[in-house]
């Protein structure tokens, strides 16, 4: 029975996409190698639980038992020989799920009151020197079962898996009937104690069997899910778990690697600060991410071209419309009204660093550079590059992602006009394009990013989930991001009716 569709759903949220080597037996020794930590609260285990019934329904409804044959002696009767074939189960209810977080063992769960109807073909036959007798007709078997599961967590190459062998079921009833028999004869009623008893043994067998199957097509599902959501182009994340997950009684911690790999050349975690102590248990679900997670993703980035930006048109004049203190000085008033088709094109030309601390937020440091084209593809009429450190905030709502920008410093590093061969050296005009940096590129920028990084995560079905009031917290080279959330489970009900069909 796929009662594990609960440690699986946690699977989800707790192996957070990747595979790797061998991780540590020890926690704590394996903080140091920890780039990122999701910390998952009993609250959030509870609406996992709620939502696996109807994830359950849909595995019985698609499952298919084997076909159970034997044969037994009777006295006076002789060998009676059986078959059951094309077992299936109808009219499925689910009565009550309950669980509970063991420290340091795995998670007990109990399922209670689960009625099923089994229907089949039942083929019998029995003989002896003065009989033979042969018959094939249809059966249900009426049962109510009480499950119990406890999966044990641990890591298994590279990855946070489930043990779900520790599986059983208690019959509370399981009657046998045969097709128009409301009162089978004496005959009848002999054998199918003993079948009903072959049945009770074979269910069981094949219900915890339908417990593993379950339990590795989703875990399949996950491993490929978890491939690409960290994946974009020739970008990627391991994340890879470092040590066995940690039960308490009030969460389910997971150490992951948080390795960028790009063109194949992967990054080092060897001094992470992570410490339990960084996260609490008020909100259902945490991520604790290393700034040695997110400076690599960063400058991968900046290494396949991403932080790019071309502006070019009415959509570059109307941004220029913004009112600066600056006199905007006359060649680019040219450019941008006379020109016809003016263009501005900038990216960053150093790797950025970003460094997260409790005073000042998440502080990130980048040169940008840009080049401004008035009406021709050829030489540009105004290259700058500038020095710009700026905190930066996140947020997320309403399934999109906001960012704010407080510059600290900005400076024009160098400005030419490469058409005339000659540096810019007008204070007044390199004020300039200073504020119009502060006041009008910075904004953009983040606009942009804002909606890219939505885009992505859209792409990679974050929207698909109800996100309640997620809060990202800066500390001493971390951030922590902290929400409740509503799990989708309709996404894993049509996985499963597509999959198990």
């Amino acid at each position: 029975m796929p009662r594990d569709v609960f440690p699986l759903l946690l699977l989800l949220l707790l192996s957070l996409f990747g595979a790797s080597q061998a991780c540590l037996q020890d926690p704590t020794s394996a903080y140091r190698f920890t780039g990122a930590v999701c910390r998952l609260t009993y609250p959030a285990a509870v609406v996992l639980n709620e939502k696996t019934t109807k994830v359950i329904e849909a595995a019985f409804q698609h499952a298919r038992y084997p076909s159970v044959k034997g044969e037994k002696s009777l006295l006076f009767i002789g060998t009676v020989k059986y078959g059951l074939d094309n077992l299936e189960i109808h009219n499925l209810s689910i009565g009550r799920s309950d669980f509970e977080l063991r420290p340091g063992e795995g998670i007990g769960m109990e399922i209670s009151n689960v009625s099923a109807v089994f229907r089949g073909t039942i083929q019998y036959g029995y003989g002896s020197w003065l009989v033979n007798v042969a018959h094939s007709i249809d059966f249900e078997i009426e049962s109510q079962i009480d499950l119990g599961i406890n999966p044990k967590l641990y890591c298994g190459k590279g990855k946070v898996a489930a043990d779900t062998s520790d599986c059983y079921l208690n019959f509370h009833k399981l009657r046998l009937h045969l097709q128009g028999d409301k009162e089978p004869n004496w005959l009848k009623k002999l054998f199918t104690d003993f079948i009903t008893f072959t049945v009770k043994l074979a269910i069981k067998g094949q219900i915890c069997k339908e417990i593993n199957k379950v339990a590795n097509i989703l875990a399949d599902f996950i491993q490929d899910t978890a491939e690409h959501f960290l994946t974009d182009g020739d970008i990627s994340v391991d994340i890879g778990v470092t040590a066995a997950p940690v039960i308490t009684a009030n969460y389910i911690e997971s150490y992951h690697k948080g390795l960028t790999n790009y063109n194949n050349t992967l990054t080092v975690i060897s001094d992470s600060v992570f410490h339990p102590s960084h996260l609490t248990e008020n909100k259902m679900l945490y991520f604790w991410l290393s700034d040695q997670v997110l400076n690599p993703m960063i400058a991968a980035a900046h290494q396949d071209g991403r932080f790019q930006l071309n502006i070019s048109g009415a959509e570059l004049t109307e941004l220029f419309k913004t009112n600066l203190a600056n006199t905007m000085p006359e060649f680019i008033r040219k450019c941008l009204l006379e020109s016809g088709s003016p263009e501005l094109r900038v990216w960053s030309s150093s790797v950025p660093n970003l460094n997260t601390s409790t005073s000042f937020g998440t502080a990130v440091w980048v040169r940008a550079s840009g080049h401004l084209h008035c009406g021709s593809q050829g030489t540009p009429t105004l290259f700058f590059e500038t020095h710009v450190a700026m905190d930066v905030t996140a947020s997320y709502a309403n399934k999109k992602l906001f960012l704010q920008g407080t510059p600290s410093e900005i400076l024009v590093i160098q400005a030419e006009l490469p058409s005339q061969n000659q540096p810019l050296v007008d204070e007044t005009q390199l004020e300039f394009i200073r504020e119009a940096v502060e006041k009008i590129g910075i904004p953009k920028v983040l606009s942009v990013l804002e909606t890219e990084i939505t885009r992505l995560l859209d792409k990679q079905g974050v929207n698909l989930f109800d996100l309640f009031n997620p809060v990202v917290h800066p500390g001493d080279g971390f951030v922590v991001i902290e929400m409740d959330f509503g799990f989708p489970h309709h996404l894993l009900v049509e996985f499963l009716k597509k999959t198990l069909q």
